[in-house]
């Protein structure tokens, strides 16, 4: 059964960093990770994915520059905030699809249970 564990949110001040990680088990093959957030009356909105099988990477625009996604020696999916802004507050969630078309923000299908970071 796939599982996805999200860690690592919390408040900071505009311009500060907060470091995300997903632990992510279960799974047999080459996926796409994604991070998504949603904050109030907000759609939910796709931030960065990564395909584990490849290490492609893919960001929206309001998050190229700040944000890195990548994966740790543990294989723990990490999104690396910085430079944040209050606009960034939110509920972050860590997804997971099989398959490597990592951009097709619609078709994930696993998610985690989500954490709240809050930029003031």
């Amino acid at each position: 059964q796939v599982q996805l564990v999200e860690s690592g949110g919390g408040s900071v001040q505009a311009g500060g960093s907060l470091r995300l990680s997903c632990a992510a088990s279960g799974y047999t093959y080459s996926r796409c990770m994604g991070w998504f957030r949603q904050s109030p009356g907000k759609k939910r909105e796709g931030v960065a994915t990564i395909y584990t099988g490849g290490g492609g990477t893919y960001y929206a625009d309001s998050v190229k520059g700040r944000f890195i996604i990548f994966q740790d020696n543990a294989k723990n999916t990490v999104l690396q905030m910085n430079s944040l802004k209050p606009e960034d507050t939110a509920m972050y969630y860590c997804a997971a699809r099989y398959g490597s078309s990592c951009q097709r923000w619609d078709e994930y299908n696993y998610w985690g249970q989500g954490t709240q970071v809050t930029v003031s």
